[in-house]
């Protein structure tokens, strides 16, 4: 006699979850015969891009048989400077590679699996009517390939992910993408279209504790991610990989939030959406709007034109996530200045933190440095060189980070509130002061090049003390200043003299 069994949602030592039990058979299924869609006219292979850029928009009038093939690929890759992940991607980059179809397409999906990936995966896409979105007909073993077939019955942008057990912790290492139906007739034409998407990642370490980072199950159950990023990476948008444009366009996003936990709070500085079609449908909903709600897997349209020039700040307005977990973006407009629309000078640092045109630079000179100092170690083993080169520039980034706003860019500081940090007698003249300054923070007067300033500086206790150790050193090397680096052992020391030691407010320290 034969029996049929259900097995439950995971298969174990592999993980697997579909979205609902799967039934087998002692005899093999037949294979479903699917018609031919009768409304398709021609074939297409789709062209699939990385984000930031997105395919052509599509001409045709009819619907057409589209072929989709999609990789998944298991890669260690940059999350932030000095720090890797291993992401689960599709395409092999974060967020997965962008998909445009049109409504009426009948879609040939194949899901293929990289051979040497350690884990099944399948795909969730939110376009897709039937169920789990394709998820329980494309679970993927590593070096298969899997294949379904959808009609896209609904216009508007979608997002896709992995919905392998355990869901969540698929997302948060990085797989899901968006996919776009164009409706009947397409979207208003634009000069500019770009590929936007927030999401966050859960490491052990903390922000910017650099090397091979693993995911932290525990944190990303208390939803406490150390990043939230836009397309993958903190400094993905930013410098010569900012998003581009010139004053007269129009600049079209396609914003998607692959979550998995958080919602974002998506603004671009400067700038007003014209219009923007909420929760990634197609009819606009609302016009000149300043800041537009994204859910965890969900989307959004927003469209402007630029109308002078500059740099402007793409960010998720919960912004503690913005300058200190990554969710920060540039979109650089070049072109004539029109006064009448915006007059006066643009300080492109005001608002950009880590992220300053700095970073893409900075990020390079430490590459370079740390080449420059295996080679040399490799020729003479006891040379340790360059250590303090690399603290600089590594410096600079926590500076642009952290300190910029007051002390400003070139450490001028603000005359009469503020001491300047530039050529200063009262920064080179003690380093353990100066390492006390950022770990416990200082009150009252400060004398700094004959004169007084009565000021308060918060302690950044919450930097590492190799953070603290690489800006201290860049600031005593910086706009005039020598001096020898600081090393952790030494702000190390400090911490903890004065573990507990916080300056009153409106009193002075005891180091003063």
């Amino acid at each position: 006699m034969k029996r049929n069994f259900v097995y439950p949602l995971c298969v174990i030592g592999l993980g697997v979850a579909l979205l609902s039990g799967v039934a087998l058979a002692a005899d093999a299924p037949t294979k479903p015969v699917r018609p031919a869609d009768p409304e398709a006219i021609g074939q297409e292979i789709a062209v699939l891009t990385q984000a930031p850029n997105v395919p052509p928009s599509i001409k045709r009038k009819h619907s057409a048989k589209i072929i989709v093939n999609l990789e998944v690929k298991e890669v260690t890759k940059r999350l932030a400077d000095g720090v890797d992940y291993t992401f689960w991607t599709f395409g092999g980059d974060v967020p997965g590679s962008f998909i445009r179809i049109r409504v009426g397409d009948n879609v040939e999906f194949h899901l293929n699996n990289a051979p040497d990936s350690k884990l099944p995966h399948n795909i969730d896409l939110h376009a897709v009517t039937g169920p789990g979105g394709g998820a329980t007909s494309s679970f993927t073993a590593p070096g298969h390939s899997s294949q379904f077939s959808f009609k896209a019955l609904n216009p508007g942008l979608f997002v896709y992910h992995c919905a392998t057990a355990p869901m969540g912790m698929h997302v948060a290492n990085g797989m899901y993408g968006l996919i776009l139906v164009e409706p009947e007739g397409g979207l208003p034409p634009v000069d500019h279209e770009y590929y936007v998407m927030q999401s966050e990642f859960y490491t052990a370490g903390n922000y910017g504790v650099e090397g091979l980072q693993p995911f932290d199950m525990n944190r990303a159950l208390d939803e406490r991610p150390a990043y939230v990023v836009f397309n993958g990476a903190v400094g993905s948008l930013v410098g010569d990989k900012a998003l581009t444009a010139k004053v007269g366009e129009t600049v079209r996003l396609f914003v998607g939030n692959g979550g998995p936990n958080l919602t974002s709070s998506f603004h671009v500085i400067g700038e007003i959406f014209d219009t923007v079609y909420q929760e990634g449908g197609t009819v606009p909903t609302q016009h000149n709007v300043q800041t537009t709600l994204i859910p965890a897997g969900g989307s959004a349209i927003v469209e402007f034109k630029v109308d002078v020039p500059g740099t402007f700040i793409l960010v998720d307005h919960a912004l503690f996530r913005a300058f200190n977990k990554g969710a920060l973006g540039m979109l650089k407009v070049s072109g004539p200045p029109d006064l009448l629309t915006y007059s006066g000078k643009e300080v492109d640092a005001i608002y950009l933190g880590r992220a300053a045109e700095g970073g893409s630079d900075t990020e390079k000179k430490v590459a370079e440095l740390k080449a420059q100092m295996a080679a040399e170690i490799k020729g003479n083993p006891k040379i340790a060189g360059l250590t303090k080169e690399i603290q600089i520039e590594k410096g600079n980034a926590v500076y642009m980070q952290t300190c910029f706003v007051c002390h400003q860019p070139e450490g001028l500081g603000v005359p009469g509130q503020i001491p300047p940090l530039a050529k200063s007698d009262f920064l080179m003249a003690n380093k353990e002061e100066a390492i006390r300054a950022v770990v416990i923070g200082r009150n009252g007067e400060t004398i700094v090049n004959g004169k007084t300033f009565k000021s308060t500086m918060i302690p950044l206790n919450y930097l590492t003390d190799d953070q603290i150790a690489n800006v201290v050193t860049y600031v005593r090397n910086s706009w005039g200043n020598s001096g020898d680096a600081v090393s952790v052992t030494e702000v190390a020391k400090i911490r903890a003299e004065n573990a507990s030691a916080t300056p009153a407010p409106g009193a002075p320290s005891k180091f003063e």
